[in-house]
């Protein structure tokens, strides 16, 4: 608990030792007439000294409430600077109209979108991207922290349209690049995935990866796709599983990252989950906490209290003198 006012604090031992001050140094001498001795020995008797200490306390609680309330207390977390291991990563993803394949459950593309989910809620506090290619690249998400919003633009990513489709990796690397060339971690990822040959764009994978590179960024690849010849597209007939290893294993190689083949649905979350323990930098991040103000409780116990204690001081211990 902080307050927004302390210094009201301060009024309080100065209170009390007024109270104090009060008791030794200005004692009444008074004197009254009754008719029967009896009746004063019970009124200043014990019950009298209780009622006394009970008027007094209820006034003496009351006014501390009060002034506790008009400090204005509340309640929250620390707000400080704190240190975190983050990693930006860029999620690459191919599109093309042969990541529809059945050899996926229910195709390439959901399966990938499952595990890239899976992957994303395994992180904490890194910025995450998200860019999706075809014979052009575009990007799906900036970097970001807000893993729900990432996650609603990653479940609406289809494949291109025809006038789009096809497979520039080089280009898409190179774009990947160019979101992570600026940052300030020194831990940065692309993850490209893709199911088939670079065959379009007027970049050279391996000279994207030589880029990327120079920027101190980690190009890991991964290959989807069964180990057929052949996969079905449904409605659109039969397509050769064209996967260029090579190219990717050297963009990796470059990179000094590493390649992966996902051959199932399962492989390809095991390959998410063993990317998800890649080194991590530092940054320091600003935590701001929201208060939840409590002054109107003491304010409220305050008042009441007073109003308890000039009702019994009136009504019930009714003074004599």
């Amino acid at each position: 608990m902080e307050f927004l006012y302390p210094n009201f604090l301060f009024i309080i031992p100065l209170f009390l030792v007024l109270i104090i001050f009060k008791k030794l140094f200005f004692k009444k001498s008074t004197s009254i007439q009754v008719s029967n001795f009896n009746s004063l020995k019970n009124f200043f008797g014990y019950q009298g000294k209780v009622k006394v200490f009970l008027i007094n306390s209820l006034f003496i609680i009351a006014l501390v409430s009060i002034i506790i309330g008009l400090a204005r207390p509340r309640i929250s977390s620390v707000d400080k600077d704190i240190t975190v291991e983050v990693i930006d990563i860029v999620l690459v993803l191919d599109t093309s109209s042969s990541m529809l394949a059945d050899d996926f459950k229910p195709n390439r593309l959901e399966a990938v979108k499952d595990a890239a989910k899976e992957f994303i809620e395994n992180r904490n506090g890194d910025r995450i991207g998200l860019l999706v290619f075809g014979k052009d690249t575009f990007i799906q998400c900036p970097l970001t922290i807000d893993y729900s919003v990432l996650n609603n633009l990653l479940s609406e990513v289809t494949v291109m349209e025809p006038k789009y489709d096809g497979t520039a990796i080089g280009v898409a690397i190179a774009n990947g690049v160019n979101r992570l060339r600026n940052s300030d971690s020194e831990s940065k990822v692309i993850i490209l995935l893709s199911d088939g040959s670079n065959n379009v764009g007027s970049i050279d994978p391996i000279s994207a990866a030589k880029i990327a590179k120079e920027y101190n960024i980690k190009v890991y690849t991964i290959g989807a796709g069964t180990n057929q010849s052949i996969t079905q597209i449904p409605g659109r007939g039969f397509v050769r599983n064209e996967i260029d290893e090579e190219t990717l294993k050297g963009i990796a190689e470059v990179t000094n990252a590493k390649y992966f083949r996902a051959t199932d649905k399962e492989s390809l979350s095991g390959i998410y989950s063993e990317i998800d323990n890649l080194e991590k930098s530092e940054i320091t991040v600003s935590y701001f906490s929201s208060y939840q103000e409590i002054y109107i409780w003491f304010l409220s116990i305050g008042f009441f209290l007073l109003i308890i204690h000039e009702i019994l001081r009136s009504y019930y211990f009714r003074r004599v003198i």
